[in-house]
């Protein structure tokens, strides 16, 4: 079997077989030799701030990092602006409306299929609900957050920390 259960080719529906193409191990097809990219997910995400507090929400049980604390993001659907996910997603799972400010960061690791896209909401309306794959939200102090439930969530409190105070200095 191929990468990341890539069983059969997507084209011809040949088995594939690991092998070494441009220095990886790539599921490549044993009967028409068509090569199996796998390309990383593309997430989307916000800082949502309202009087100086944070939103967060708790991932539900049946979540990644269930139990933990995060902002708002989801993936990017083929097709869609990135920017227009993080919207989506910030209605999807929060139930409020914003307005992006700039992208605080590009979020990944090595070894992880995942990379984050982080913007700073400017403005929120409506009051948050939890949805999609959270069981509830809430509005922290910057500096008394419950547990995070991804390790890059605090590199992105950092660059918003950062971020807030220079747009304070303006």
């Amino acid at each position: 079997m191929g990468q990341a259960g890539v069983a059969y080719c997507q084209g011809c529906g040949g088995v594939t077989v690991e092998r070494e193409v441009g220095g990886r191990l790539r599921p490549v097809c044993s009967v028409c030799g068509a090569v199996t990219y796998l390309d990383p997910k593309l997430v989307a995400g916000t800082v949502i701030e309202r009087g100086g507090r944070l939103l967060l929400g708790r991932r539900g049980p049946n979540a990644a990092a269930a139990g933990g604390w995060s902002f708002s993001a989801g993936f990017v659907e083929r097709g869609e602006r990135v920017e227009d996910a993080a919207v989506r997603e910030a209605r999807e799972e929060v139930g409020l409306e914003v307005d992006l400010g700039p992208l605080l960061g590009l979020y990944s690791n090595a070894g992880e299929t995942v990379v984050l896209a982080v913007y700073v909401a400017l403005a929120a309306r409506g009051e948050p609900v939890a949805g999609d794959d959270l069981d509830t939200v809430g509005w922290f102090a910057p500096n008394a957050l419950p547990p995070l439930a991804f390790p890059r969530d605090a590199r992105i409190l950092a660059d918003w920390r950062a971020w807030r105070e220079a747009s304070v200095g303006r």
